[in-house]
């Protein structure tokens, strides 16, 4: 009996004993069946520490051009205009003559304000000899003062007459001398506003003389920019229709904002020797603002969003870690923002948008560019 018992515990013990290997050995199968966890590669181009450097900013705003010495030469008195001696699109000097004004008319005026002298200067004369008579009538008690001074105010009406018609001559002396319309500097006949034969108005316009020689960009800028901007400063332009890249000065900042706009004139003096450039044209300018302190910047690629929060991807410790960042300036022109909080020196930043990252996955930088 007992030799029986010995061998079913025997058996028993076997069959245990097989079991637990098998169970042993399925464990080892699935361990080496689990895949190995995948480290993400990045080169050294696609992750890199953020570096410190100050970013420049650029200011665009845009507006027409003008011709700031435009003028328009005006009859000083009415007339006929008898001729026009210029055509548009002609180049003329200073003191040219451009029209004139019929002077047959300007003289007849000029004669009868000479003769209204005449007649003022002959009542003076009389009053004035009355006036000494009622004088020595007076010395001699043959008048009372008040006759003495009625002739003294006679006098001085009379004086006060002859002033105004002097000035009347001198007003139809001008006037004859001006029948000669001449350009007030050098310059480009823009437009003809009068035609020969038609009667004109006094300071009615006949010509209007621009000079190209200077031009200015009549623009307009916010008001949380323009408090960037000073004059004298450098201003890159780009000219519709022309090809070649110019460049001006600030000239003028407007002292108010625009009532309707809330914005503020900007105007920038350019030069145009050649006169290739015309008035109207349309012209972009860009300001490069003086750069800030130094801050951390990295790709402008580097940067993600998500409700609200910009954020990037760095390397610590062998994983990926997604850190909130704070960004200042944008240039556009270098690819790279500047990021004022959330990041430190040595912190590896992926400087491209990758998809499917995920926190804490492991990650390395290879060696050298894979």
């Amino acid at each position: 009996m007992n030799k029986r018992r010995t061998g079913v515990a025997l058996l028993v013990g076997v069959l245990v004993a097989a079991g637990g290997g098998a169970w042993y050995l399925k464990g080892q199968d699935a361990e080496a069946a689990k895949p190995p966890e995948v480290v993400l590669t990045f080169t050294p181009q696609e992750a890199a520490p953020a570096r410190r450097e100050a970013l420049t900013q650029t200011l665009v705003f845009s507006g027409p051009l003008v011709a700031p010495r435009t003028a328009t030469v005006r009859s000083q008195a009415g007339g006929t205009l008898e001729a026009v001696l210029v055509t548009e699109g002609q180049h003329v000097r200073a003191g040219q003559v451009l029209a004139r004004v019929d002077t047959a008319e300007l003289g007849a005026r000029l004669a009868q304000q000479q003769a209204a002298l005449a007649a003022a200067e002959a009542q003076l004369a009389q009053a004035q000899r009355t006036h000494a008579k009622n004088q020595r009538l007076a010395d001699a008690h043959f008048i009372a003062p008040t006759a003495l001074d009625g002739s003294l105010v006679a006098v001085d009406s009379a004086l006060a007459a002859r002033v105004a018609a002097q000035a009347q001559v001198t007003a139809a002396q001008t006037a004859a001398r001006n029948a000669a319309l001449l350009a007030p500097f050098g310059g480009i006949v823009a437009k003809q506003l009068a035609q020969p034969g038609e009667r004109l108005a006094p300071e009615q316009g006949v010509i209007t003389v621009v000079d190209l020689t200077r031009l200015e960009v009549a623009a307009t800028v916010s008001v949380a920019e323009v408090g960037r901007l000073a004059p004298e400063m450098t201003v890159a332009l780009a000219i519709d229709g022309v090809d070649a890249p110019h460049e001006g000065q600030i000239a003028r900042i407007a002292p108010a904002a625009d009532s309707g706009t809330r914005a503020i004139g900007v105007t920038v003096a350019l030069a145009n020797p050649g006169e290739r450039l015309r008035a109207g044209q349309w012209a972009t300018a860009r300001v490069t603002l003086p750069g800030r302190e130094p801050q951390f910047t990295v790709p402008i690629g580097a940067l993600s969003s998500a409700s609200g929060q910009d954020y990037v991807w760095t390397i610590e410790a062998g994983a990926l870690v997604r850190r909130a960042v704070t960004t200042g300036l944008r240039d556009a022109a270098s690819g790279r923002v500047e990021i004022l909080t959330g990041l430190t020196a040595d912190m590896p930043v992926l400087g491209l948008r990758f998809d499917n990252l995920r926190e804490g996955a492991k990650a390395r930088i290879a060696a050298k560019a894979v």
